[in-house]
């Protein structure tokens, strides 16, 4: 009998890239770590993507509303409404001559469309959305359920050990910001990267993945 449950850990990202989901497919378990910071000043990829606009890179970013103290991204709500038909207008001028977009317009113009209360809820229905029309049967739960106080490593740590998981996919940054000396608090717990599993999920994420081309 095969007992790992492996679970995979990652901020909600605004449209995120092509790993993101290979990573989903990986997990039997997916978090969004949503009750985290967001950042102070700037933007990150919770709120902006980079796109290809006329064989360059450029980011489209989300504008949202700053507060004076700590606030994370589930509490994260939009500076206003604008910016959703102006990612439309840039998308169509465009994508519109690329494979795949007339097939996938619709369904990526209703999730740009969508109505959130916060950042969080808008990212994930987006992932969610996307992981569905993959057909991948991940479960996903948000770190938010758990209300957890901790920081960094024993924050992943606790979560890991909330969702009975004992093989946690860590990015190739991880090993940058995480403690793995932690990791004796979850003895059963084995640190893995993400690997290749089949070419045709991967054919199937590049075919979808094509109508925008996103990128890290």
């Amino acid at each position: 009998m095969d007992n790992r449950v492996t679970v995979g850990i990652h901020q909600p990202n605004f449209m995120p890239w092509l790993g993101y989901f290979y990573k989903i497919w990986q997990s039997d378990t997916f978090i969004f770590l949503d009750d985290v910071q967001f950042i102070k000043t700037g933007s990150s990829y919770t709120n902006r993507v980079a796109i290809n606009i006329a064989n360059k890179s450029n980011f489209i970013t989300i504008p949202v509303k700053r507060g004076s103290g700590v606030q994370n991204i589930d509490k994260t709500e939009f500076l206003n409404e604008k910016w959703k038909k102006k990612i439309i207008g840039t998308l169509q001028a465009n994508y519109a001559k690329s494979p795949f977009f007339h097939k996938n317009r619709e369904l990526i113009f209703e999730l740009i469309n969508f109505k959130a209360n916060s950042l969080a809820d808008y990212n994930i229905n987006f992932i969610e959305t996307i992981s569905n029309k993959l057909e991948l049967d991940t479960h996903f739960i948000r770190s938010s359920t758990f209300n957890i106080k901790t920081k960094s490593t024993q924050r992943l740590v606790e979560l890991i050990n909330k969702v009975d998981a004992n093989i946690y996919l860590s990015g190739e940054g991880g090993d940058e910001y995480q403690e793995r000396s932690n990791t004796t608090k979850c003895p059963t717990l084995n640190i893995n990267r993400p690997k290749q599993k089949s070419l045709f999920l991967v054919s199937q994420l590049l075919m979808l993945y094509l109508i925008l081309d996103l990128k890290t």
